[in-house]
C-alpha cells in the first residue's frame, strides 16, 4: 500500500482553510458558526494523523470535502437561513427551510462509505448482508450521538442554541434528522458500492471483489 500523502488530502485541507476563513468573516453568528463547523476541525486532523497507516480512497476524501462544504455553508448563514434552502422551500412548497436536512443526509451518506471502507479493508465482517447492517448501525449511531450533542448544547446555552439546533418550530425535527441520515446511508450503499470496491482494490492492491461474499 502506498504510504505517500494522497494528493487530495493537502488540496482539501488548503481549500477548507481558505473557505473557513472566508466563512467566519461572513458568518451571521460566530458562536453558531463555531459549533456547526466543529466536525471539520475534528475530522481533518484525524485524516492527517492516519494517512500513513490507513490512507482513504479518493472517493471518500472527495465526499468528506463535499460534506465539509455543506457544514461551512450552514455555519455561515445558520441552517435556517441558507439561501439555497429557501429556494428549495419555494420549489417544493415547504413550510420551512430544509437545508438542515441536506446536512443530515450527508451525515448518513459520508459516514456510511467511511464505515464500509474500514469494515471491508480491516476484514472485520463476513457477509454482504452483515456489512450493510453494521454500516447502517454506524450511521444511526453517529446521527443519534449528534442529536445528543445538540440536546446538550440546548441545555447549556438555552435560547442561544436555537440557531444551532435549527428546529424552526418543528417538534419532530430530531426524528426527521435521523431519518434523513438513514436515507443518506441507504443511498450511499445503493449508489456507490461498485465504484467504492474498485477504488479500495486499487488502493490496497487487492482483487476488486469488493464487499464480503
Amino acid at each position: 500500500m502506498s504510504r505517500r500523502i494522497p494528493f487530495l488530502l493537502p488540496l482539501i485541507t488548503a481549500s477548507l482553510i481558505v473557505l473557513l476563513g472566508v466563512s467566519v468573516v461572513a458568518a451571521q453568528d460566530r458562536a453558531t458558526w463555531a459549533m456547526e463547523v466543529a466536525p471539520i476541525w475534528v475530522v481533518v486532523p484525524v485524516l492527517w494523523l492516519s494517512y500513513r497507516r490507513f490512507p482513504l480512497t479518493g472517493l471518500l476524501y472527495a465526499l468528506i470535502f463535499v460534506h465539509a462544504l455543506v457544514l461551512i455553508l450552514g455555519g455561515t448563514y445558520t441552517y435556517a437561513r441558507v439561501p439555497l434552502g429557501f429556494e428549495i422551500q419555494e420549489w417544493l412548497g415547504l413550510h420551512r427551510n430544509p437545508y438542515d436536512k441536506i446536512g443530515h443526509f450527508f451525515q448518513g451518506f459520508v459516514p456510511a462509505l467511511a464505515a464500509r471502507e474500514v469494515l471491508i479493508r480491516g476484514s472485520y465482517v463476513r457477509g454482504r448482508r452483515m456489512l450493510i447492517f453494521l454500516v447502517i448501525c454506524v450511521v444511526l449511531a453517529i446521527s443519534a450521538a449528534y442529536e445528543l450533542i445538540e440536546w446538550g448544547a440546548a441545555v447549556a446555552l438555552g435560547q442561544g442554541a436555537d440557531a444551532f439546533l435549527g428546529t424552526q418550530g418543528d417538534p419532530w425535527d430530531t426524528q426527521s434528522d435521523m431519518l434523513f441520515a438513514l436515507i443518506g446511508g441507504i443511498a450511499a450503499l445503493t449508489l456507490l458500492p461498485r465504484v467504492h470496491d474498485r477504488m479500495i482494490a486499487r488502493l490496497t492492491g487487492s482483487e476488486p471483489n469488493g464487499s464480503p461474499p
